[in-house]
């Protein structure tokens, strides 16, 4: 009598499948670690030189305002508006301001740096006066609807 035998293969891993494995196995880990591991820190923003320091006080804000609209995606947008004057003697070719916002409390939640003048507006000569806007439309929901502090942080000259 002869038996029929029903041969099952049982799967088995043969050694190139299991190197391809790995192989893709480390290639994920590699590149989720270059695409959500650490970043390395910004550069520090450029700071007051000495003299600017000495000239910040040749440099005026006035007229400045606050108001509110909606932006086109229905999204509030804040806009600071005002004045900058160059009293002193020399020609100005970038003045940035860091924008700092509190909630309630007096607490920071919102810090942001921009140019009150020279990017768009061209350099500011000694004795002229430029009117600037600055718009925000990524203020925190705490913010306390109050002016924020405007503090020169940069000055370049030509």
């Amino acid at each position: 009598m002869a038996v029929d035998r029903e041969e099952k293969k049982a799967f088995s891993l043969s050694v190139p499948m299991i190197i391809v494995g790995l192989c893709v196995i480390v290639l994920a880990g590699v590149v989720g670690w270059l695409t959500f591991g650490p970043k390395p820190a910004p550069p520090p923003p450029p700071v007051l030189t000495a003299e600017a320091k000495v000239y910040l006080d040749r440099l005026k804000l006035s007229d400045v305002g606050i108001q509110a609209a909606e932006s086109y995606v229905q999204q509030s947008l804040v806009e600071i508006i005002g004045k900058i004057a160059n009293t002193g003697g020399r020609t100005v070719k970038l003045v940035e301001v860091n924008c700092i916002f509190h909630n309630v409390y007096g607490q920071v939640i919102h810090r942001e740096r921009v140019a009150v003048a020279g990017r768009r507006t061209g350099s500011l000569t000694p004795g002229a006066v430029k009117p600037f806007r600055l718009a925000f439309d990524n203020i925190p929901a705490g913010w306390n609807q109050s002016m924020p502090d405007l503090v020169i942080a940069q000055i370049q000259f030509q």
